[in-house]
Formats: structure tokens, sequence, C-alpha cells
């Protein structure tokens, strides 16, 4: 169960689909790691990102990157977890993100820069109105980040092991069943147009550049271009 400012939310890790993901997950948990920091990236109808910087934005030491196993079978349906990573395939760590919606863009097509994806290795099995709630939370630019941040800070405070899934799933693996609850729109959010795939694709692209400093120039809320770049985030 992950605790967070805004309440709990209980995941089901697949340690069957993805070990090595599962494994460093649960070492970053044991030591602590993930107490104290944030969610740093909130983008509604998207995903919601944390694990990896502090309330002040300092980000915090990590062990070495594993390797990318996107290629599990598992998809980025609504409400599944995943590791996030720079441009580099195989440099995810602790960040981990949850999809809002389903995102099938971030699945494994193929084992290229391009294709690999990103890994999922659990997902949410209570408190889906929590990652909802986060994910309509007002954003802005914060710490080194130029956008999509949340202007108060949604904190992680603790995260308890409860139980560990020892079997595969057949609903997130592509079955009928999502891994969450289905979420009905409000009639707000009807009247607002739902972000295109290709915006999508290339935000998240842009994100993963930054880790690597070849980002181009971040757009602020009026579109205009900035010349400064979010530094050093593994994003989804």
């Amino acid at each position: 169960t992950i605790q967070t400012s805004f309440g709990p939310i209980e995941i089901e890790l697949n340690p069957v689909k993805a070990p090595e993901s599962v494994e460093t997950f649960l070492a970053y948990v044991k030591e602590g790691f993930y107490e104290g920091t944030i969610f740093h990236r909130v983008i509604n109808n998207f995903v919601v990102q944390g694990g990896g910087y502090t309330v002040d934005f300092n980000k915090k030491d990590i062990h070495p990157s594993i390797p990318n196993e996107a290629a599990n079978g598992l998809k980025n349906l609504r409400g599944t977890v995943a590791l996030a990573r720079s441009n580099d395939p195989h440099s995810a760590n602790s960040q981990f993100f949850i999809n809002v919606r389903d995102n099938k863009f971030l699945d494994y097509k193929s084992s290229t820069t391009a294709g690999w994806g990103y890994c999922v290795f659990g997902k949410v099995v209570e408190g889906m109105e929590v990652v909802d709630k986060i994910a309509k939370t007002p954003t802005d630019s914060g710490g080194p980040f130029k956008r999509d941040v949340p202007q108060t800070a949604i904190t992680i405070d603790a995260v308890k092991v409860e139980y560990v899934a020892p079997t595969d799933w057949v609903t997130a693996a592509g079955g009928s069943d999502k891994p969450a609850t289905e979420k009905k729109p409000t009639s707000e959010e009807k009247k607002k147009p739902e972000p295109s795939t290709a915006d999508m694709q290339q935000d998240m692209l842009d994100m993963d550049l930054e880790e690597e400093g070849k980002s181009p120039a971040a757009k602020d809320k009026s579109g205009s271009a900035s010349s400064s770049k979010p530094a050093g985030d593994k994003s989804p």
C-alpha cells in the first residue's frame, strides 16, 4: 500500500511477469526510499509520476538501472503501474507512474530505442479514486520543472508491503477486464478535448530526452518556447 497525502493506493505486484522490476521496487521500499518523496509530474488523463524527488526537489540517490522488462505482455492500461525511465530503454530504477487512462502507445512493440515501451510491474487494486484526485490537481512549474508539477506537494508518506501476487495476471495481460475501476468523466471534463495520442507521444519523448539534456525547449502554458529545460528526470 502506498500511503499518500491524498489517501492510500493499494497496488498488486507481478513478480512472475516483471521479476527484476518488482525486486527493485521492493528493495527501495525496504530502504524507506519512497517516504517523503513526491508525485512531481501529474498530467490529467495521462499519468501521475513520482518516486524520485523530495518536497524540496532534491533528487534522491538511486541504485544502478535495470533491464527493461516491457516485453512481458503486460499492457499500460488504466490503473497499471510502470517504471519510468529516460530515453535509454534500460534506464529504469526508482521512479514509477500510474496510468490514468489506457496508454497503449507506451506498450512494448520492438527491441529498439523507439519500440521498447515502459514496463508494467503492478496494478492498482484499491484507491484508484485517489489516483484520479491526484491527476486532477492544479499544476504549474516547480523546482527544475517548467510544467506538470502539483501546486501543492503530494507526498508519499509510507509504503507498506502486504502482499505480492504469486501468479500471473490474466486481465492485465490482455484479458477482457480492466485492472482498475473505469473512471466516468464529469460534465466539466467532457467539455475539455482529450489530449491526442500524437501530443502525448511527443510529450513523452520530450520528457525522456530531458534526462540526457537533449530535449527541445519546453513550452510554457501559453505555448511559447522556453529556453530553460527541466533537468535530470526519468519520465514516461
